[in-house]
């Protein structure tokens, strides 16, 4: 049976506003092949490096492949993934999620570009990545490694500046758990929506109705992946979706299955990738 764990790491104070999470994924080999290797959505950015064999995703029915010691960017996810270590071989992976506050203070990004795809840092930031790849290879210790790359992080945050309009809705957002309108952000900020929609292609690659969306499904999926039957979660459903069909049509959307379907094959890494 194949071993797995996710190492949480404690991200420098400077970083800790814009990261979600930060942890290292340890795994002995594969997964059995008959297990759901599901990752659902949850508006997060990624920045990865597998240090020890690579990994495989598929996301939309499109194949990546993060190769070992290189660096990939995870653009904002709306459909589910399904992922597995390159080799039946153990497998070492740094991941650093950041929150919507947080991409675009650090990497000047064509976000819509990369929505939906994992790309090589090299054909994003150049000679930057290609630097900081060497020096993560030659680092032996899985401690310097996570030093570099935090440090690399703080040198370009320090060089960026906050977008006040932006971080308001997003702020709004995460608060009101994805149930805020655009119509509410239009009031409140008195920008209309299709200025909103511009600001947030730019920042995030998708507009404030999608993020809202992946949110509000977020706080269900919190608590359905922990194994709480669905018929516990009805009134938890109906403070976030108007009808059974509209939470069903969620519920596909993210994670590509119906949520009894879903239940009956959820395993152990699709739980811990969501709730660690």
């Amino acid at each position: 049976m194949t071993a797995f764990r996710f190492i949480p790491v404690t991200p420098h104070p400077i970083l800790g506003p814009y990261i979600a999470k930060m942890y290292v994924f340890e795994s002995s080999g594969r997964l059995p092949a008959l297990d759901r290797k599901l990752i659902v959505p949850n508006a997060n950015f990624k920045l990865t490096l597998t240090y020890r064999n690579g990994i495989m995703a598929t996301i939309g029915g499109k194949p990546f492949i993060q190769i070992e010691n290189k660096l990939s960017f995870t653009g904002l996810i709306d459909s589910p993934v399904m992922l597995d270590p390159q080799e039946d071989t153990q497998t070492g992976t740094i991941i650093i999620e950041f929150n919507p506050l947080g991409a675009y203070r650090l990497f000047h990004l064509p976000y819509a570009e990369v929505k939906n795809s994992i790309v090589g840092m090299e054909d994003l930031i150049g000679n930057s990545a290609e630097e900081l790849q060497s020096q993560l290879a030659e680092a032996s210790a899985l401690n310097l490694k996570l030093r570099i790359l935090q440090d690399f992080l703080i040198k370009r945050l320090e060089k960026s500046a906050p977008d006040a309009i932006y971080d308001y809705c997003i702020n709004r957002i995460a608060d009101s758990k994805g149930m805020i309108s655009v119509a509410q952000l239009e009031k409140d900020t008195g920008y209309s929506a299709r200025w909103l929609n511009r600001k947030f292609s730019e920042h995030l690659g998708t507009g404030p109705k999608n993020l809202s969306e992946i949110v509000r499904f977020k706080q269900f999926y919190q608590v359905y992946s922990t194994g709480v039957k669905l018929q516990n979660l009805k009134d938890h459903i109906y403070q976030l979706y108007y009808d059974q069909s509209h939470f069903l049509r969620s519920f596909k959307r993210f994670t590509g299955a119906t949520p009894t379907d879903l239940q009956n094959s959820l395993n152990e890494l699709a739980a811990k990738h969501y709730t660690s």
